[in-house]
């Protein structure tokens, strides 16, 4: 992208804003420029930026909600009903490690706010959770992960009674073969939703209920069925016949990854493996990867998706954890390293914490936005690298008493 194309960009994203401008001017001159420091500080900036998110929201209908981020388009953006949920543990995770209690109180208002929108029939909304916003499974999968946090972290025994409530419809919804076709984004299935698997598998779990556990394995054969001999993934795009982001890319390892040391099973742990070192291939020594991944690990994109890295940089940290190989945790250090270059420390500005979307902002994943959950993942790679400790404690859930 040159200065000839800024010009020609549509006019919704309104580059001729003194903000909007400097930030494309800083991504011409060369994407993830920004100084790196030490954890703590990068870390600090993330949360307090998920306040502030969390803040804009206060005097709106959505109040305890997280805004879904900040964009060129629209400015900041409503509460996010799917992000807010795994944002939960991440602030009680560190409101701990920074010593800020108050991180806690603000987990809980995300708490309450989640389980005011929760439907009859255990549903989450999808999208925004706007009046007409219909269930959508990995939505409703991210939500569960908050209530679990809930329910072992703050022993809110209404959490766990959400997400098995939550944990049925999303029985309801899977066909015979564990895929689930309906109440999908886009009309059409995806691997991805491994990750919603996670949280139905600890929910089963936690709750004794042996037919979420069930459920939970019948989705990750069907989702085995769909990697290939490169490790990679087939129907994991958002769009049929596109090929996956990074970012759903490393959706679909983490689900497989966490549910295979929780369910003890070394094909879900195998399959997460394969995929994770076909993406270590591709890592760039700077840490970059690229914004999508055709099978075989080839692609065409010029960005990166500095969501998905952040989210590899987590995968790569928990097989370091699992498999003692100090290779998974020297490319998650790579993976950490470039998206420290991504944040903005210096302004004291909207963006200022916050982990784009793209890098160059322009690339085709969360254009010219900063979503929250880019930001969450980040907070997490740098907390799970510090304490070694995995974030959140899935290994610890089988033993963890809940309330009553």
């Amino acid at each position: 992208m040159n200065a000839l194309a800024v010009l020609r960009l549509p006019l919704r994203y309104k580059p001729w804003s003194p903000r909007h401008a400097r930030l494309i001017l800083n991504d011409l001159g060369g994407a993830a420029r920004q100084p790196e420091r030490e954890h703590r500080t990068h870390l600090q900036a993330a949360i307090d930026w998920l306040c502030r998110a969390q803040d804009v929201r206060m005097c709106e209908s959505d109040a305890g909600g997280v805004s879904a981020g900040w964009s060129f388009e629209d400015g900041w953006l409503p509460g996010y009903p799917e992000t807010t949920g795994y944002i939960i543990e991440t602030f009680i995770a560190a409101a701990e490690l920074l010593e800020q209690p108050e991180l806690v109180e603000r987990a809980r208002r995300m708490i309450d706010w989640e389980m005011s929108l929760q439907h009859e029939d255990g549903a989450f909304p999808g999208h925004f959770g706007e009046p007409g916003s219909q269930p959508v499974i990995f939505n409703t999968g991210q939500i569960m992960h908050g209530m679990i946090a809930g329910a072992v972290s703050l022993q809110r025994a209404e959490c766990l009674d959400a997400a098995v409530r939550a944990g049925w419809w999303l029985i309801r919804q899977q066909d015979a073969d564990g895929c689930f076709r309906r109440s999908e984004h886009n009309g059409v299935p995806h691997v991805y939703n491994t990750r919603a698997t996670w949280a139905l598998a600890a929910t089963g779990l936690l709750s004794g209920e042996p037919r979420l556990v069930d459920g939970a394995r019948r989705n990750l054969d069907w989702a085995l069925t769909q990697q290939t001999e490169s490790g990679w993934f087939r129907t994991n795009a958002f769009t049929a016949g596109q090929d996956p982001f990074t970012h759903t890319i490393a959706y679909a390892i983490r689900g497989f990854l966490e549910c295979g040391a929780l369910l003890d099973d070394e094909h879900y742990l195998l399959a997460a493996e394969r995929a994770a070192r076909g993406m270590m291939g591709v890592l760039r020594d700077d840490g970059w990867l690229a914004g999508r991944y055709g099978d075989g690990w080839v692609t065409t994109c010029s960005y990166a998706c500095v969501t998905g890295v952040a989210q590899m940089a987590l995968n790569w940290l928990r097989l370091g954890q699992m498999t003692g190989l100090g290779e998974f945790t020297a490319g998650a250090r790579r993976a950490i390293g470039y998206v420290k270059r991504t944040q903005r420390l210096a302004d004291d500005d909207i963006v200022r914490g916050a982990i784009p979307g793209s890098a160059p902002i322009w690339g085709d994943y969360s254009r010219f936005e900063f979503p929250n959950w880019a930001t969450k993942f980040f907070a997490d790679a740098l907390m799970m690298d510090e304490t070694g400790r995995a974030l959140p404690p899935l290994a610890a859930r089988r033993e963890c008493e809940v309330p009553a």
